[in-house]
């Protein structure tokens, strides 16, 4: 008896071995995830040999075996403990948000293109103390101070930040948490490279298709095409956005004044200028590839519709953000009048508000940005309440790779899923900005692999990250105790 055990005693430290060599290897691979290489080399240092446990009687081994666990390792004891933010330069101003917890783990979320990093700061000192596995009630808890498109980036950076942390915590990627996944990889659809010539521009689209992989094409079909040519459009010089000068600080000017107040129209030389571009894009890129429109002007329904019919020919895969997303029988209108399909939905917050333009059909697309929309529970909950009444959902994504990947999870578990944008194709760091924790490239000539290791599926590349900080805020998850303290009673009802 004492020589098998002997036996089993060198055969298991001969496994041990194999193991040791093994945890090594994984700990020096540059694609295992800090988490995980912190949790390998704990267990490295503070193990104990299988074939030396094999002598000792059942009480020491369980005591030793359990030495080394942590108490306060559960996912039901997590707290969140600090949230801290890193203002990047992407798109203007895009801001990351760190949420850290009791346990170490910390969850990545971000604030949307453009809008202030403090909607999520001001939320702080609401989240403070609870456990982020409790997703639903947090989101209950903050969705009021949520608004319309770029007003939900706080509570949506949160929300992301959350399920970063939940798969963490739980070992699975978020899609997993969400209902499982559709599909493996993500098709992503790309801006249409605007050329000097009809031959820069073939020269592009065929880099953009046949070196980038890009399988799903949009571009802009703008009256700001027309503003050098006479008798395009009428009225535009009273406008002067008209001409491409958008003031978005001024509320009177263009950028500020909605489609129907704004009287410009497009003369039927203008549809002819708008038809050409349609036609070359078409005839460039052929007809296998799906090509979607967007960024029009501020003009009415009657020529929204005026200009819809002039390029149906080219079937078009969406007409999108024609008129306001707030006006459903406008948008009923429109739709009812094309073959085209029609979308909105980049600055809808949460479902509630989706809902009359899926009850009444008023689009054939929805189009949410998670950033915007809810985060990645309620824009699943968009998709799949639209996919109950026959509509398809793309997702809008123009932001850092964290709501990119967000947006993948969410895009995997919804199954009426079309495509998601990629707004920064073109920018060469871009993708330098995370590391993927399962060593997979982000992008993939045209799509995103779905990734399988835990949360949203990436860490920071700090270095990257801190070379692209925004110039009025190098801070960079800098301490944040300002808004710790709650000031308000935020209750809504009485």
């Amino acid at each position: 008896m004492k020589g098998i055990i002997q036996q089993i005693a060198a055969q298991n430290k001969e496994r041990e071995s194999a193991q040791k060599e093994a945890v090594m290897a994984e700990i020096e691979n540059p694609a295992t995830s800090n988490n995980r290489r912190n949790f390998l080399k704990k267990t490295a240092l503070g193990g104990i040999a299988i074939g030396g446990l094999l002598g000792l009687p059942i009480e020491d081994t369980i005591a030793q075996t359990t030495a080394g666990v942590s108490r306060a390792s559960s996912p039901s004891d997590l707290k969140i403990t600090d949230m801290r933010y890193a203002l990047t330069g992407v798109l203007g101003q895009t801001a990351i948000i760190r949420i850290d917890t009791n346990q170490g783990i910390s969850g990545l979320g971000e604030v949307r293109d453009g809008a202030d990093v403090r909607y999520a700061l001001m939320l702080k000192s609401r989240i403070l103390g609870l456990n982020p596995c409790n997703v639903e009630m947090i989101f209950k808890i903050i969705k009021q101070f949520g608004g319309q498109a770029r007003q939900a980036g706080g509570v949506c950076a949160v929300e992301m930040a959350l399920w970063d942390i939940v798969g963490k915590a739980y070992g699975v990627p978020a899609w997993q948490l969400l209902g499982g996944r559709y599909r493996d990889s993500i098709r992503l659809y790309a801006d249409t490279p605007e050329g000097k010539s009809h031959e820069d521009q073939t020269a592009k689209i065929k880099y953009r298709i046949e070196d980038q992989g890009y399988t799903w094409l949009k571009m802009d079909l703008s009256i700001n095409e027309l503003k050098n040519i006479p008798g395009a459009l009428v009225n535009h010089e009273f406008w002067d956005g008209a001409t491409g000068q958008y003031d978005l600080r001024q509320y009177m000017g263009y950028g500020n004044t909605k489609h129907p107040f704004t009287q410009i129209q497009i003369t039927d030389k203008g549809l002819e200028e708008l038809v050409k571009i349609a036609e070359h894009t078409r005839e460039h890129i052929g007809w296998d590839i799906p090509i979607s429109t967007d960024h029009y002007g501020h003009f009415d329904l009657n020529n929204c519709i005026r200009l819809g019919k002039a390029i149906e020919k080219f079937r078009l895969a969406w007409l999108e953000d024609m008129v306001p997303w707030d006006y459903t029988e406008q948008w009923k209108t429109i739709t009812d009048a094309l073959e085209t399909p029609t979308t909105t939905g980049e600055d809808i917050y949460l479902l509630q508000y989706f809902k009359p333009l899926i009850d009444t059909h008023a689009v054939d697309i929805i189009h949410p940005d998670l950033a915007s929309s809810g985060g990645l529970l309620e824009t699943k909950r968009i998709g799949d309440y639209a996919e109950e009444h026959g509509i398809a959902m793309a997702m809008h994504q123009a932001g850092t790779p964290v709501s990119f990947m967000a947006s993948v999870h969410c895009a995997a578990a919804t199954q009426n899923f079309l495509a998601l944008e990629h707004h920064s194709v073109d920018l060469p760091w871009w993708e330098s900005l995370v590391k993927m924790t399962d060593g997979n490239p982000i992008i993939n000539k045209g799509f995103a692999p779905v990734p399988n290791s835990p949360g949203l599926g990436i860490e920071l590349n700090e270095d990257v990250v801190k070379e692209h900080l925004h110039a009025k805020d190098k801070s960079f998850f800098a301490p944040t105790e300002e808004w710790n303290e709650k000031r308000s009673h935020d209750r809504t009802w009485s």
